[in-house]
Order: structure tokens, then sequence, then C-alpha cells
């Protein structure tokens, strides 16, 4: 079978090329090649050695995702499902704006914190996502996207791992992924502009810290272990205060000078403002030094497994008001591709569940007991 040469960032590529007798040199002209300028057809790659073609025609390939669907909203935003094979299949989203361009890319198939307001982790967990099929949604999506604008001007300049799956329960084939995403041979893009999301694993974000530090997103949704052990599973695991000592020490490295914290606005369960204020005062203790935070409350959207309801307009703004009042930036995320269950939280695809998600739920008190 070939290589698929998207599994690489540019170390790995080196060493592959160099397994080829290859010089390095080559390596990176490959790499522009792939990366900069979208192309897959080795023949086409006329600065590299008609050897070294005929090589890579032989042992290598640059292999995208097949394309399941395609749906695209009314407000522009862009949402592809793509084939990963074994009966599974993962979504990616492209979000336009007048002064960026967003792709929410996935790292698995399926979730298994097991979040009750995710429509991914209602579907459970298969498996992880390659390097390959990581990139491949980056790849694909801005090729794509250059060849229908007319453009050889990037499209894409900001990548968020907020797609299907727990990007640091996927560590091995993410950081790769984030390596190439940098790369001035490849995408070029900033570390302020790549973020990861994660529910929070602790011990993940130390290594990411010293690995490849990018903006940080920390799905949040409640201000007590109580709660969160409810909404977020995790948290059993990693209770809130070792995750705000982590928070802490990520931002010795991080290319921002904040965290961001994602805090989904569920009605009657984690919308009051006592919620609020015991909010404020897990990142602004009275005693201690305060966390430089953003908080970004996202309106929830429903589906049928989750029983849950989205918080009404003038509770999220109550709710906003006391963060803000206590100096605290916070904003409420505009809804994007919702028409085409686009948006934050709906992202599904179709997934091979291994981890009897259902059965667990049906054992599960509800989440109002």
């Amino acid at each position: 079978m070939k290589t698929n040469l998207l599994d690489f960032d540019l170390d790995g590529l080196v060493a592959w090329c160099q397994a080829q007798g290859e010089k390095k040199f080559r390596a990176v002209q490959l790499f522009r090649w792939i990366h900069q300028k979208g192309v897959a057809d080795f023949s086409a790659m006329t600065d590299l050695a008609q050897s070294m073609r005929q090589t890579l025609q032989a042992h290598a390939e640059i292999r995208a995702l097949p394309v399941i669907t395609r749906h695209d909203s009314t407000d522009g935003t862009i949402k592809w499902m793509f084939d990963v094979g074994q009966g599974n299949a993962i979504e990616t989203v492209f979000i336009p704006e007048t002064d960026r361009g967003t792709l929410c890319v996935s790292s698995q198939a399926g979730c298994a914190v097991g979040c009750p307001f995710c429509s991914t982790g209602a579907q459970g967990f298969s498996r992880n996502l390659t390097t390959a099929e990581i990139l491949a949604q980056l790849w694909f999506a801005e090729t794509t996207l250059r060849r229908e604008f007319a453009t050889q001007d990037r499209v894409i300049s900001n990548v968020v791992m907020m797609g299907m799956g727990e990007p640091l329960q996927n560590y091995s084939a993410l950081i790769p992924a984030l390596k190439t995403m940098l790369d001035d041979h490849a995408y070029g893009m900033s570390r302020r502009r790549v973020t990861v999301s994660t529910s929070g694993v602790v011990p993940m974000i130390e290594r990411l810290s010293q690995d490849c530090p990018v903006a940080l997103a920390v799905s949040l949704h409640a201000p007590n272990d109580a709660l969160r052990d409810r909404l977020v599973p995790l948290n059993l695991k990693y209770p809130l205060a070792e995750l705000l000592q982590a928070c802490r020490d990520y931002l010795a490295f991080a290319p921002r000078d904040f965290i961001t914290f994602e805090y989904c606005m569920l009605d009657g369960v984690n919308d009051t403002d006592a919620h609020a204020m015991a909010l404020v005062e897990w990142v602004r203790p009275a005693r201690g030094e305060p966390l430089p935070c953003k908080f970004n409350l996202i309106p929830f959207n429903p589906f049928p497994a989750s029983g849950l309801l989205r918080s009404p307009p003038e509770r999220v703004k109550a709710f906003a008001a006391v963060l803000s009042g206590a100096g605290i930036v916070t904003t409420v995320r505009k809804t994007r591709g919702d028409d085409i269950a686009a948006a934050c939280g709906q992202l599904a695809g179709d997934v091979q569940d291994r981890t009897d998600v259902a059965g667990r739920r049906a054992k599960t008190i509800q989440i109002h007991a």
C-alpha cells in the first residue's frame, strides 16, 4: 500500500524522503507542492527530479478523504461529511467572516467524553483519526475553496480543533498535524490562529505547552465539580482545581495572554446568576491570582437525544452581564450554519460506536435529577 504523504509533518517527510535516497531540500520542495500549492499529481511537481517523481508515483500518494455530502448554509457556512472507512464518517465546517476564514476540524470518529449536550458524544466513539485524516480536511477545504473562489490567496486563515472528538485524546496524531498547519513551508498559520479545544485532559494540556503551544480553549460548562461531573464526565478524572492549575501553567507558553473558556448555555441547568458568580470566583478568587481569561457563551443547539433546552436570550444576556461586570471579557457566540446542522455541538457524522453509549446513557441519572 502506498504511503499517504499527508501523514507527515516536515520532519517526518524529510525522514521518509531520505529513506528513499533523496536530500532534505527535495522534501521541502515536495512539502510546498502538497500544502502551499495543493497539488496531488506528482508529475506536475516540475522542480523535482524525474527520478524522484517516478519514486513518488511508485511508493506514495496524496490521498484525500472521499466526500459523502456537502451542505451550504444560507449564511455562507459550508459543511462536508467525509468517509473515513469501516462505516465511519466525520464532518468538517468552513465558516467565512469578513476578516477571516475558519475551518472547524475533527480529530476523532465520534467522541468518548460523552457530554450530554453534544450530538457527537451521543453517537459514541469508534476510533482516532490519523494525522493524514486530520490534515486531509484542511488540505481538501483549502484547495477546493481556492478553486471555487478563483484565488491563489489563502482562504483559510484560522483552524479550530473543535469538530468531532477530543483532540488531546488523539495526541500523537494531533501534534504533527498542528506542526504542519504552522509550518511556513505549508500553511504558515500563526500560533494565535490555531486553536485546540479540550474538555480538560490535564496531562495533555501540560504536554501541549511543551510540544506545540497554540491557542487553548477549554470546554468548561459548569462552575463547580458536582455539576461539571454530570455535564463533562471527564471532570471525574480531572476536577476543576487541577484544570485551573493546568490553565495557569499553560499561559507561560501560550501565544495568547489568556485562556478561552467555552460555556454552553443550558436552560435551568447551568445558566443562573449564581452560576455566573461562581465562575467569577473560580477565575478571580478572593485570595490568589486571577486567571486571565475570556468566556465564550454558546447558545445550545438542541438535538432529540439530549433532553435539554437552550437558555432564553434574556437569560444569556443577564449571565454575560454578571461576568462582564466583574471585568471578564465575555462574548456570546453567533450561531452559524444551524440550518445545515453545522453549528457548535451539532456535528455528528456517522459513527460505529464501540463504547455502548446508548446503554450507558440509559443507566445515567437524568441531568435534572
